[in-house]
Protein backbone atom coordinates (compact mmCIF):
# COMPACT_ATOMS: atom_id res chain seq x y z
CA UNK A 1 0.00 0.00 0.00
CA UNK A 2 2.83 2.35 0.81
CA UNK A 3 4.66 2.16 -2.80
CA UNK A 4 1.46 2.70 -4.76
CA UNK A 5 0.80 5.71 -2.04
CA UNK A 6 4.40 7.20 -2.57
CA UNK A 7 4.15 6.68 -6.88
CA UNK A 8 0.76 8.42 -6.30
CA UNK A 9 2.48 10.91 -4.07
CA UNK A 10 5.37 11.19 -6.62
CA UNK A 11 2.95 11.32 -9.72
CA UNK A 12 0.94 13.96 -8.08
CA UNK A 13 3.69 16.27 -7.39
CA UNK A 14 5.80 15.93 -10.71
CA UNK A 15 2.17 16.28 -12.87
CA UNK A 16 1.94 19.72 -10.61
CA UNK A 17 5.17 21.07 -10.83
CA UNK A 18 6.09 19.86 -14.38
CA UNK A 19 2.43 21.73 -15.40
CA UNK A 20 3.64 25.00 -13.95
CA UNK A 21 6.95 24.56 -15.48
CA UNK A 22 4.99 24.27 -18.77
CA UNK A 23 2.33 26.34 -18.63
CA UNK A 24 4.48 29.14 -20.34
CA UNK A 25 5.75 26.30 -23.51
CA UNK A 26 2.40 25.13 -23.75
CA UNK A 27 0.70 28.50 -24.27
CA UNK A 28 3.45 29.50 -27.12
CA UNK A 29 2.32 26.28 -28.84
CA UNK A 30 -1.04 26.29 -28.37
CA UNK A 31 -1.05 30.09 -29.71
CA UNK A 32 1.18 28.90 -32.87
CA UNK A 33 -0.84 25.76 -33.45
CA UNK A 34 -4.04 27.64 -33.83
CA UNK A 35 -2.11 30.44 -36.38
CA UNK A 36 -1.37 27.03 -38.41
CA UNK A 37 -4.30 26.51 -38.88
CA UNK A 38 -4.75 29.44 -40.84
CA UNK A 39 -1.42 29.11 -42.68
CA UNK A 40 -2.94 28.71 -46.46
CA UNK A 41 -4.38 31.92 -45.50
CA UNK A 42 -3.16 35.46 -45.54
CA UNK A 43 -3.90 35.91 -42.10
CA UNK A 44 -1.27 37.97 -40.04
CA UNK A 45 0.31 38.12 -43.18
CA UNK A 46 2.61 41.39 -44.67
CA UNK A 47 3.53 41.61 -47.89
CA UNK A 48 7.20 41.92 -48.38
CA UNK A 49 9.35 43.03 -51.53
CA UNK A 50 12.34 41.68 -52.17
CA UNK A 51 15.00 42.24 -54.99
CA UNK A 52 17.95 39.89 -54.76
CA UNK A 53 20.86 38.79 -57.23
CA UNK A 54 21.17 34.88 -57.28
CA UNK A 55 22.89 32.26 -59.04
CA UNK A 56 22.26 32.44 -63.11
CA UNK A 57 20.33 30.18 -65.52
CA UNK A 58 17.86 28.72 -62.86
CA UNK A 59 15.59 25.53 -63.72
CA UNK A 60 11.91 26.24 -62.39
CA UNK A 61 12.73 24.18 -59.63
CA UNK A 62 15.81 25.06 -58.62
CA UNK A 63 14.19 29.22 -58.59
CA UNK A 64 11.45 27.67 -56.58
CA UNK A 65 14.44 26.21 -53.82
CA UNK A 66 16.25 29.44 -54.18
CA UNK A 67 13.64 31.71 -53.17
CA UNK A 68 11.94 29.14 -51.15
CA UNK A 69 8.57 29.82 -52.78
CA UNK A 70 6.06 26.53 -53.13
CA UNK A 71 4.42 26.17 -56.43
CA UNK A 72 6.34 28.62 -58.26
CA UNK A 73 5.07 28.37 -61.80
CA UNK A 74 6.67 30.62 -64.82
CA UNK A 75 3.89 32.12 -66.85
CA UNK A 76 6.00 33.56 -69.55
CA UNK A 77 9.36 34.10 -70.69
CA UNK A 78 10.47 37.44 -72.71
CA UNK A 79 14.33 37.72 -73.28
CA UNK A 80 16.33 36.04 -70.70
CA UNK A 81 13.32 37.63 -67.96
CA UNK A 82 11.09 34.43 -66.29
CA UNK A 83 7.55 35.83 -64.96
CA UNK A 84 6.20 33.92 -62.51
CA UNK A 85 2.71 34.95 -60.23
CA UNK A 86 4.82 36.91 -57.77
CA UNK A 87 8.11 38.17 -59.69
CA UNK A 88 10.50 38.03 -62.31
CA UNK A 89 13.85 36.82 -62.25
CA UNK A 90 16.44 37.48 -65.28
CA UNK A 91 18.11 34.98 -65.69
CA UNK A 92 20.90 36.24 -67.71
CA UNK A 93 21.99 38.37 -64.29
CA UNK A 94 20.47 35.99 -61.90
CA UNK A 95 18.40 38.96 -60.86
CA UNK A 96 15.34 37.89 -58.82
CA UNK A 97 12.57 41.00 -57.89
CA UNK A 98 9.20 39.28 -56.00
CA UNK A 99 7.17 39.35 -53.13
CA UNK A 100 6.16 37.13 -50.34
CA UNK A 101 3.44 37.10 -47.46
CA UNK A 102 5.17 36.45 -44.04
CA UNK A 103 3.72 36.24 -40.86
CA UNK A 104 5.41 39.07 -38.32
CA UNK A 105 9.07 38.04 -37.13
CA UNK A 106 7.67 36.77 -33.59
CA UNK A 107 4.62 34.96 -35.22
CA UNK A 108 6.66 33.13 -37.45
CA UNK A 109 9.19 32.02 -34.89
CA UNK A 110 6.41 30.71 -32.81
CA UNK A 111 4.95 28.43 -35.74
CA UNK A 112 8.76 27.24 -36.02
CA UNK A 113 7.71 25.50 -32.82
CA UNK A 114 5.73 22.71 -34.91
CA UNK A 115 7.79 22.79 -38.04
CA UNK A 116 11.01 21.55 -36.03
CA UNK A 117 13.36 18.94 -37.78
CA UNK A 118 15.75 17.21 -35.95
CA UNK A 119 18.48 19.03 -36.94
CA UNK A 120 17.01 22.49 -35.56
CA UNK A 121 17.86 24.36 -32.37
CA UNK A 122 14.61 23.53 -31.44
CA UNK A 123 13.85 19.83 -31.62
CA UNK A 124 15.20 19.30 -28.47
CA UNK A 125 12.35 21.22 -26.98
CA UNK A 126 9.92 19.84 -29.19
CA UNK A 127 10.92 16.32 -27.64
CA UNK A 128 10.63 17.62 -24.22
CA UNK A 129 7.79 19.15 -24.93
CA UNK A 130 6.63 16.18 -26.53
CA UNK A 131 7.93 13.71 -23.22
CA UNK A 132 5.89 16.11 -20.75
CA UNK A 133 3.07 15.90 -22.57
CA UNK A 134 2.92 11.76 -22.81
CA UNK A 135 4.02 11.93 -18.96
CA UNK A 136 0.80 14.55 -18.25
CA UNK A 137 -1.40 11.69 -19.94
CA UNK A 138 0.02 8.54 -17.79
CA UNK A 139 0.24 10.92 -14.83
CA UNK A 140 -3.24 12.10 -14.80
CA UNK A 141 -4.28 8.51 -13.95
CA UNK A 142 -2.60 8.98 -10.78
CA UNK A 143 -4.80 12.04 -9.93
CA UNK A 144 -7.40 10.31 -7.92
CA UNK A 145 -8.30 6.93 -6.35
CA UNK A 146 -8.73 3.88 -8.54
CA UNK A 147 -12.39 3.35 -7.05
CA UNK A 148 -13.62 6.57 -6.75
CA UNK A 149 -16.35 8.32 -9.16
CA UNK A 150 -14.35 11.11 -10.70
CA UNK A 151 -11.92 8.30 -11.55
CA UNK A 152 -14.50 5.96 -13.13
CA UNK A 153 -16.18 8.52 -15.04
CA UNK A 154 -12.14 9.78 -16.20
CA UNK A 155 -11.35 7.04 -17.98
CA UNK A 156 -15.24 7.00 -20.21
CA UNK A 157 -13.79 10.24 -20.97
CA UNK A 158 -10.22 9.22 -21.79
CA UNK A 159 -11.83 6.40 -23.72
CA UNK A 160 -14.17 8.67 -25.82
CA UNK A 161 -11.69 11.08 -26.06
CA UNK A 162 -9.05 8.29 -28.11
CA UNK A 163 -11.74 7.23 -30.08
CA UNK A 164 -12.67 10.32 -31.37
CA UNK A 165 -9.34 11.28 -32.62
CA UNK A 166 -8.84 7.91 -34.15
CA UNK A 167 -12.13 8.77 -35.91
CA UNK A 168 -10.65 12.40 -37.01
CA UNK A 169 -7.29 10.50 -37.87
CA UNK A 170 -9.67 8.25 -40.53
CA UNK A 171 -12.20 11.19 -41.62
Amino acid sequence: MDKIKDTRSFMRITHRYLGFFMAGIMAIYALSGILLVYRDTDFLKKEKLYDKVIAKNLSEKELEKELKMKNLEINKIENSILYFKDGTYNSATGRAKYTKKELPFVIDKMTKLHKAKSADTLSPLNAFFGVCLFFFVVSSFWMFNTKSKPFKRGIKFAVAGLIVSIILLFI
